[in-house]
């Protein structure tokens, strides 16, 4: 039986204001909060709220035969918590369907994988204790910005106890192979991979109001005939896309929201259900492993790194800002930590491409990707300055990791001291609950034995007095 798995990417990037060179060291705030607001209420009015009313419609009216998978990167999360507060409600309630599942990706939406182990781990875990918080479940499933993926990667994300992962179905990856099976990493088989359909997905995210494609207009039932005449075998379609594409890269206008609610009922017709990103990996078993030796993602035609770090602009950004990874690792300053959150955000390095990719790339306040690099690097200039304030440039790398070894073996040592205090609170209270029974017991001889002395006394005295 065939199963569509329905995933949508929720993430919403952050404005980097006009910071002109004279600025660094005397201004350390770096965002344009009206172009903030701006961008996340259209994007809320325009798209998250009708499509994911949409959805909960959906889970509603087919009593759970219709399912859906979210990622919200950290950075969304927090532009939503204070400009779109309605689009969190609607999150929960489509939670409260029971027929969504959250899963789990870097808390920048940025590319730490490629970079810093470190900086990846803790930002997932970050991540993943908000979704936890939020929708009081722990994310079982993976997916990396943009879905950016290597063998090393996933040995990485299998390592922190995820049981899948959702990745690009790309040919040159994937070569004669279909992206219609379940798939393991090569570095761990326990890491599941869930490869995408990018013909079909982007049917619905880039082409479908397209006039002039060939297979306009698209209806539900035309679609879903396309997956029913798959070979019988090709049990898993995954459809992965942005929740923006349904709204704003598809107007309303074009009735992306109603195509999407006549899939679960055009599907059930043709004996085809939908499942989350867990049920597959849970149900289904791997058929061989995929191998990534390098970078692969779900962007432009090549499916590679190359639309963030194709040219030297973006190499020497990136290697600059995470040439303090290490110190920004080590700081306990939340403002520090929060623009490194932003600064990490993928779409930075975006606007600085000059890759033509033949779709339009909308570079907000920039120019040119030149334009785009001179404004960052110079808001980097002041972030590192001020890094290096608290851990100075002279500590060289032996210092520091000296700092970083007695750090982790700081947090071992408690790791192994809160065991230890959890292994006697509970050696105590099984000691209390003995002394407690045993205490009972004694109680209750005591009783038993005074009662029978009574008893004894009583039965000597009314012998007693019958024999006088």
């Amino acid at each position: 039986m065939k199963t569509i798995c329905l995933y949508f990417e929720i993430h919403q990037i952050i404005h980097l204001k006009r910071y002109r060179f004279f600025e660094i060291g005397t201004d350390h705030y770096y965002y344009d909060d009206y172009a903030n607001e701006q961008g996340i209420n259209e994007v809320a009015e325009r798209s998250y709220i009708p499509a994911l009313k949409t959805l909960i419609e959906m889970a509603k009216e087919n009593g759970g035969a219709f399912k859906v998978a979210l990622s919200i990167s950290g950075v969304a999360l927090e532009q939503l918590e204070i400009h779109a507060p309605a689009v969190i409600e609607l999150l929960h309630e489509l939670n409260n369907t029971g027929c969504c599942e959250f899963l789990c990706e870097p808390y920048s939406h940025g590319l730490s994988s490629l970079a810093n182990e470190d900086c990846f781990r803790e930002e997932v875990g970050r991540m993943r204790r908000k979704i936890k918080d939020y929708f009081g479940k722990e994310p079982k499933v993976f997916r990396n910005s943009s879905l950016i993926y290597t063998n090393e990667i996933g040995g990485i994300v299998a390592d922190m106890g995820f049981k899948g992962m959702l990745v690009e179905g790309a040919k040159h990856v994937l070569g004669w192979k279909s992206p219609h099976y379940l798939y393991h990493c090569a570095e761990n088989p326990n890491l599941k991979l869930l490869m995408r359909d990018f013909k079909l997905s982007d049917d619905i995210s880039l082409r479908f109001s397209n006039t002039e494609w060939n297979e306009y207009p698209l209806f539900a039932d035309k679609y879903i005939g396309w997956i029913a005449s798959m070979p019988e075998n090709e049990q898993v379609i995954n459809l992965f896309m942005e929740l923006s594409a349904l709204g704003m890269a598809q107007p309303l206008s074009s009735n992306i929201l109603e195509f999407l609610k006549a899939l679960p009922v055009c599907a059930k017709q043709k004996g085809i259900t939908f499942s989350t990103p867990s049920e597959i990996v849970s149900k289904l078993k791997s058929v061989d492993m995929v191998d990534v030796p390098y970078p692969m993602s779900w962007t432009d035609e090549e499916r590679d790194i190359s639309p963030w770090l194709g040219n030297v602009m973006q190499r020497e950004a990136f290697n600059k800002l995470y040439g303090v990874a290490e110190r920004v690792y080590l700081c306990n300053d939340r403002r520090i930590k929060q623009d490194w959150d932003y600064l990490q955000a993928s779409n930075n390095f975006r606007f600085m491409t000059t890759k033509d990719t033949g779709v339009g790339l909308n570079r907000g306040i920039y120019d040119s990707p030149y334009d785009a690099f001179t404004n960052y690097m110079n808001i980097l200039g002041d972030f590192i300055a001020r890094v290096n304030a608290l851990y100075p440039v002279d500590m060289d790398n032996e210092e520091l990791g000296s700092l970083l070894t007695t750090i982790k073996n700081q947090g071992e040592e408690l790791t192994q001291l809160t065991e230890e205090v959890t292994k006697l609170q509970a050696a105590l209270k099984k000691a209390e609950a003995a002394a407690g029974k045993k205490e009972t017991a004694a109680k209750k001889a005591a009783s038993t034995k005074a009662a029978g002395e009574k008893a004894t006394a009583t039965k000597k005295a009314s012998a007693k007095k019958t024999a006088k």
